[in-house]
Order: C-alpha cells, then structure tokens, then sequence
C-alpha cells in the first residue's frame, strides 16, 4: 500500500490508487477494514468488507449509530432475541408458576425460530411472517398474544440499552390466530339442570358439593382443588383464599406444587352462602364416610377439602374430566328423554371449571350485587375483568328481565 506526501498530509491509498481515509486500510489479501472506537464502551473495533464503497456504506451507519448513541459494539451486534428474553426475564418479578409458564411457551415455540436471529437484524417483517405461520399452524391469537407480550418488552430491553433504535415488534400483533372460543356462563336453567341431575345420579351424586362450591365461590380451579380445612371457617362461614395448587413440571417431574394466586387481589377472604356452608359440611360428611386419608403432604399442606381416594388433591384435569362425563351422562339421557316426549332436547354445553367460575361471576352479578363485591370475591385485579365475564349475554330471560324494567320509567 502506498504512502505519499500530500501538502504536509499522509495519504494512503488502496491498490487500485485510491485515497483512504482516516481509520481506513486494505489488507494484503484486498480486505477492507475501517477500524473505530465505540464511544459508550471505549473498546477498538474493526468492519470488513472486500468492496471499498461497501465499507463506507458500514461507517456511515456506524457514525449515525455513534452520534444517536447507539451502541456499536460487536458483542452487542451478535445480541439475539433469546439473550434478550433472558435479561427480561431476569429483571421481572415473577411467580415461580409464571416464569415457569413463561419459559415454556417461550422454548416451545419461540427459542428456535425467532429467538436465534440477532436483534440487529430483525424487522417487524419478520415478526409479523413468525406469526402468520403460527396462525397458519392453527395457533389461537391469545396464545400468539401471550408470546407477543413477551416478545414486545424483551425487544424493549435492547431500545433501552441503545442497541436498536425501534422496537419491531410494536404494532405486528394484528389479528393473527384463530378466534377465540368465547367461554359463556351457563344459564340459569343449564345451572339448575347441571345440580338436580348431580344431586339424583348414582354415580355422580358424590360431586354434588364440588359444584355448588364452584358455583357458589367463584374459586379458580388452582385455588378450589389446592383448599384444606383450614382454610375452611365453618362457624363465621368464610373460606380464606392464599394460596392455589398447581400441576406443572418444574425439571423434577410433573407434580403439584404450592404458589401464591395469580395477583395480590388472589388473597382474599370469601363470605359462604347457605349453599356454600352446607356443601362443605356434605362434603366432610363424604371424606369421612369414604375414608379418606388425610394425611398425604404437599409442600407442607395437608387435609385437602376435595380429594382423590387416596388422599392427593384432585388434579385440575380430573375436575374437568369429571364435569366432561357429567355433561355427556346428561346429554344421553336428556336425548332417549326428549324422544319418548316427542320434543327437542335441552342439552347442556360443554362445561370446564372455568365456564364453572365464568358462571359464578355471572350470578352474582344477576342477583345485583354491587360489582366491586364480585370483583373482590373473584379475585379479580381490575373491574374491567369482571365486567368483561358477565357481559357475555346469552341467556334470553336475563335480557327479557332488564328490558322489563323499562316499563317502570316509560310514560306512554
């Protein structure tokens, strides 16, 4: 490479003649090199390229970068959206069940696709085509919204440490994924067919008092099956809520373990009804009649209200197992009913603890109970929640109810 004397200056020059600029060089082997210091680390850094225009193209963006006080630094450029998802994950405070959870989903479907490309390189077209093929490969839009809601803040990791400029995750969500199944709440007549078909069934009489404890409480399945005694107050009729059971795999096996409700609002102290207070009492009847023991230990919680028979708590999808064969006994018989009576069948719909504690909701809120109320004993963080559940109307003698009241105040 050659160096010449220019009015008091040192030009250097490529093989092809060229003058280079400050930082600039050429390699033997005709590699171009443009050599900096990143401004937020001090560290000395180089850029390739075989094309000298190429190479500018580089140390235009890297000045943009360095003015904007974006960092430059290779090991920062090599970022991908996993190491991200890691610092997120790190620096939130969450429940062991949640970042469990988190990490899952994240593993399943993100971690090798996604997650290995580097941040710098990522476009929001690239985030809207991960979510296309998940909605193609039948995805809901609320599980690509749960990962959306992880993928948006870990990319927010990187705008706020200067490594990208824009987040390209922000308005991609769209209206990627199947719809929704909308989980309604029974109506009242589906709620009084469900417990006098429990109530005089044979074989599923002995779950009578889980339901009307389900209907009457709201409780989530986590916090129903995860109850002992001790949280039961029979004399001032009050269940205490403070902790729920869950059924997960924390790298020891799938087992139950014991974690705090899903937010502060979980914690709560729940008034029983009648209802309530007898199906308990039924209930402790039955445990002790099929004796049950009541001795088995999860992490230091014992004398569960709702068992198997050998005394481990219920698993949640043994709840809904349950519920499923109820509604399917009930459906059969409902249709030989309907034929021999020459009419159609009333049948009930598909029923899970949550279209259970959907139904809750939706009671209480018919009885006219002030919404804060039912908010408290739902344990919902944010009222939205809970008027969002009971604003599924379906049931027709409801909307004939309140429509009714419009004959009070109309004069003509």
């Amino acid at each position: 490479m050659e160096i010449r004397e220019r009015n008091g200056f040192v030009a250097r020059k490529d093989n092809r003649g060229r003058n280079l600029r400050t930082g600039e060089s050429q390699r033997k082997d005709g590699l171009y090199m443009y050599r900096y210091k990143d401004e937020r680390t001090g560290r000395r850094l180089a850029v390739y390229s075989p094309d000298l225009a190429e190479l500018r193209k580089k140390e235009k963006e890297i000045e943009k970068d360095q003015s904007e006080g974006i960092m430059t630094d290779t090991q920062c450029k090599n970022m991908t959206l996993n190491d991200l998802f890691e610092i997120h994950m790190d620096t939130r405070k969450l429940a062991e069940s949640t970042q469990a959870n988190y990490r899952r989903m994240w593993n399943s479907l993100v971690r090798n696709e996604l997650g290995q490309m580097k941040v710098v390189q990522v476009r929001p077209s690239h985030v809207r085509l991960f979510y296309s093929r998940l909605s193609k490969q039948k995805y809901s839009h609320s599980t690509i919204k749960f990962l959306h809601n992880m993928i948006l803040p870990s990319f927010e990791v990187a705008v706020d440490d200067d490594i990208i400029r824009k987040n390209p995750a922000k308005r991609t969500l769209g209206d990627y994924g199947e719809p929704e199944k909308k989980r309604t709440a029974l109506s009242f007549e589906q709620q009084k067919n469900l417990l006098n078909y429990v109530k005089n069934s044979e074989v599923f009489h002995i779950y009578l008092s889980l339901l009307q404890v389900m209907i009457g409480t709201g409780l989530r399945c986590g916090e129903l099956i995860g109850l002992t005694w001790n949280d039961v107050d029979l004399k001032t009729r009050t269940v205490y809520v403070n902790h729920q059971l869950i059924y997960k795999n924390y790298g020891d096996g799938c087992d139950f373990h014991v974690t705090m409700p899903k937010t502060e609002a979980g914690i709560r102290e729940i008034p029983m009804s009648k209802m309530v207070a007898k199906a308990f009492e039924t209930q402790r009847r039955l445990n002790f009649q099929m004796g049950i023991p009541r001795d088995v230990k999860i992490e230091g919680l014992s004398n569960f209200v709702f068992m198997s028979r050998s005394g481990r708590p219920m698993m949640p999808t043994t709840v809904n197992f349950i519920l499923q064969d109820i509604v399917k006994a009930y459906n059969e018989e409902e249709n030989e009913r309907a034929k021999r009576e020459r009419r159609k069948p009333e049948e009930l719909p598909h029923i899970s603890a949550h279209i259970l504690r959907h139904t809750a909701c939706t009671r209480m809120a018919e009885t006219d109970l002030d919404m804060k109320v039912v908010q408290y004993v739902m344990g919902h963080a944010n009222i939205s929640v809970t008027m969002e559940v009971y604003n599924h109307i379906t049931d027709r003698s409801r909307i004939e109810k309140e429509i009714a009241k419009m004959d009070l105040v109309q004069i003509m």
